[in-house]
């Protein structure tokens, strides 16, 4: 319609129709002042028309870093700034000692022994104690322990003490004949005064400087070290290859051993359940052997006295004392409730009396 309108006064004479084509063609006021406010870029609604070759990549993704926006994450305090802090409580205790570095092993192993004692060990002893009277069960322990004696001998000779060996030679001979082949040890009465006395390659290798190795706890051994091992290895085969005949037979070899458990297993009865109610029993055990051990070789040194039936007295072992915990100090502004920071540690009872 607009281009037949346009044609016919295009076509008008006299170029009237020209001059009115061209009137109707231009823009008015009001267009103008709009095309006036546009920014000249080409484009109706003003986005800039960027040629295809000239287009720009879009700019990478940029994703925010760890904790962008948040605070940081504190990090966890060390121990020497809990040990500064005065408001923090701290339960100091001792970590595992270097002398048992296979903790964790030999504590499985304990735990197992255990329950195999409460299971099959503890009744069968018991048995035994009640099924055989004292006096029996006395006479088998001081032969098995005559049987030693040479060994007793042996080490002290090694340790230089001859006068030692000499008494232990003594009481075997006096056991092994007035004594009924060692039934009864008539040697630590009156008028001999021959008391027994431990004494093995073990306290050998202790009393020249041997440090005792790692302690462990092994099945049918019990609580041990490296050291006491080999020492016990010589004191229980040296004799029977010795003397060969009848200490050789599988017969004695178990049945002395199972007499020697059984036995030990009853005179300990009350030691072992003392130290069932501890809060660490196996650090308790562990403690206990090995000072135990190292006040025995301190007797050989001449650091402390033998007692009755070669006892000694030991070192009590007592609990460690409560850390001193400061009072924090007085401060107006509100602090938060400290964290109290645990580290174990074995509760250790003292002795029985007289062991």
């Amino acid at each position: 319609m607009t281009l037949l309108a346009s044609a016919a006064l295009i076509a008008m004479p006299g170029g009237a129709g020209v001059d009115m084509a061209e009137a109707m063609l231009a823009p008015t006021s009001a267009e103008q002042a709009l095309e006036a406010s546009q920014p000249a870029t080409g484009h109706p609604d003003g986005v800039p028309q960027v040629p295809i070759a000239q287009e720009q990549a879009a700019p990478a993704i940029v994703l925010p870093q760890p904790g962008f926006g948040t605070a940081p994450e504190a990090a966890p305090p060390s121990l020497d700034q809990i040990e500064q802090d005065d408001t923090a409580i701290v339960v100091s205790g001792a970590r595992t000692p270097k002398e048992d570095p296979m903790q964790a092993v030999n504590q499985a192993s304990y735990e197992a022994v255990q329950a195999v004692d409460d299971a099959v060990i503890a009744p069968i002893a018991m048995t035994y104690q009640k099924a055989l009277p004292s006096p029996v069960r006395s006479g088998l322990r001081n032969f098995l322990r005559n049987l030693t004696e040479p060994i007793v001998a042996v080490n002290f000779l090694l340790q230089m003490k001859p006068g030692k060996a000499a008494e232990t030679l003594g009481r075997f001979a006096l056991n092994s004949t007035v004594g009924v082949a060692g039934l009864v040890d008539v040697a630590k009465g009156k008028p001999f005064n021959l008391p027994y006395r431990r004494n093995g390659f073990g306290y050998t290798f202790g009393y020249y400087g041997i440090g005792p190795g790692p302690y462990m706890f092994l099945p049918l051994v019990g609580p041990t070290t490296l050291r006491d091992v080999v020492g016990l290895t010589l004191d229980r085969f040296l004799m029977p290859f010795a003397v060969g005949g009848p200490l050789r037979h599988p017969g004695y070899v178990y049945g002395s051993f199972v007499i020697r458990s059984l036995d030990e297993r009853v005179e300990n009865d009350a030691l072992f359940k003392r130290i069932r109610e501890e809060s660490n029993p196996y650090a308790s055990y562990r403690e206990l052997y090995l000072k135990t051990r190292q006040a025995e070789i301190d007797v050989l040194r001449g650091k402390a006295d033998f007692q009755k039936e070669g006892s000694v007295v030991l070192p009590a072992l007592t609990p460690t004392p409560p850390p001193v915990i400061s009072a924090p100090a007085v401060d107006t502004a509100p602090v938060a409730p400290p964290v109290p920071v645990y580290v174990s540690e074995p509760v250790v009872q003292p002795l029985p009396a007289g062991y």
